[in-house]
């Protein structure tokens, strides 16, 4: 999704979440029942420039690559990423596969110089990576 009316201010993770649940909550029941793995494009002064859902997932999982993580991000020229994936049983907790990964997006972007500002997983609430400590 490329966002084409207002590019709206992110300040925290918070409000990256209410970006991503409206998006979510416009999809039927059946579809949010599945993992969504979205990609946000940040400029320098952390000004959304793109929305990518970069992964559809099954109920438990969702195909994760730095790959596909950062396409977007490069051809787009952006400073920063947030990486979010939702969990349909809506237990936040990160799994050992989120921390994993969330590592290897770090390391990934740091090569490249497009920082991953968080990792958020949405479900009851929300988990920040960055707030837990697992990005640094």
């Amino acid at each position: 999704m490329i966002i084409t009316e207002k590019k709206q201010k992110i300040n925290d993770a918070s409000e990256m979440v209410n970006v991503l649940r409206s998006i979510l909550n416009t999809e039927d029941e059946i579809s949010r029942e599945r993992e969504h793995f979205w990609v946000v494009g940040l400029n320098a002064k952390n000004v959304i420039q793109y929305i990518e859902l970069c992964s559809l997932g099954t109920l438990t999982s969702s195909l994760i690559h730095p790959r596909e993580t950062f396409r977007l991000a490069v051809f787009k020229g952006v400073a920063s990423i947030v990486a979010l994936h939702s969990h349909p049983s809506n237990d936040v907790t990160p799994s050992r596969e989120d921390i994993v990964i969330t590592e290897r997006l770090s390391e990934a972007g740091d090569v490249l110089g497009i920082k991953l500002l968080d990792h958020i997983i949405i479900g009851d609430g929300y988990c920040s990576m960055l707030e837990k400590g697992y990005i640094k």
